[in-house]
C-alpha cells in the first residue's frame, strides 16, 4: 500500500487545512471493502444522488446520519439466523457502514428504499448572502455645473 505524506502541504499553504484532511482521509480508507456497492448521481446542476444497494434490508434495519459535512449510511441485520440451515449462502446480509463526505451547504432532502435500493436525495443550498445577485445601477442627471463656475450655496 502506498503512503502520501501531506506534512510538505500544510507549510506551504494556509488555510487548506481541511482540505488535506480530507486528503488523507480518503488516503487512508479501505478501498478493499466493496459492500454495499453504491451509485453517485449528478440529476443536475446542484441535485445529486446516491443508490445503494441493500438487498435483504428492511427499513428499519437502515440508519441515516448526517454530522458535520459526513453522511453515514448504515445497516444492521438482526442476528436471528441460527433456526435457518443453508446449502449455500450467497446473498450478503451482513452489517455495514458506508460514509461519504459532503461539499459545504450539500443536504439530504429525501431517502426512499425501493426494491433493494436505498437512494438518497442530495441538494447544493446556498445561502442567500453567498448566491450571485445582480446590482441595480443608479443614473442621475448629469451635473449642470461647468469647469470654473461656482456652485450657490
Amino acid at each position: 500500500m502506498r503512503t502520501v505524506d501531506l506534512s510538505p502541504l500544510y507549510r506551504s499553504v494556509v488555510g487548506f487545512d481541511r482540505l488535506a484532511g480530507l486528503l488523507e482521509a480518503a488516503a487512508k480508507s479501505d478501498p478493499a471493502s466493496g459492500y454495499p456497492p453504491y451509485n453517485i448521481e449528478s440529476v443536475g446542476d446542484n441535485a445529486y444522488r446516491v443508490e445503494i444497494a441493500v438487498a435483504g434490508f428492511k427499513a428499519d434495519e437502515l440508519a441515516i446520519e448526517v454530522k458535520e459535512n459526513l453522511l453515514t449510511v448504515s445497516g444492521r441485520k438482526p442476528a436471528n439466523d441460527e433456526q435457518k440451515r443453508y446449502l449455500h449462502r450467497g446473498l450478503a446480509a451482513r452489517d455495514f457502514e458506508r460514509r461519504f463526505q459532503l461539499a459545504d451547504y450539500v443536504v439530504v432532502t429525501d431517502a426512499n428504499l425501493s426494491d433493494g435500493l436505498l437512494t438518497i436525495a442530495l441538494k447544493r443550498e446556498l445561502p442567500e448572502s453567498l448566491k450571485p445577485r445582480q446590482i441595480a445601477i443608479n443614473t442621475t442627471a448629469p451635473s449642470a455645473l461647468v469647469e470654473g463656475d461656482v456652485a450657490a450655496a
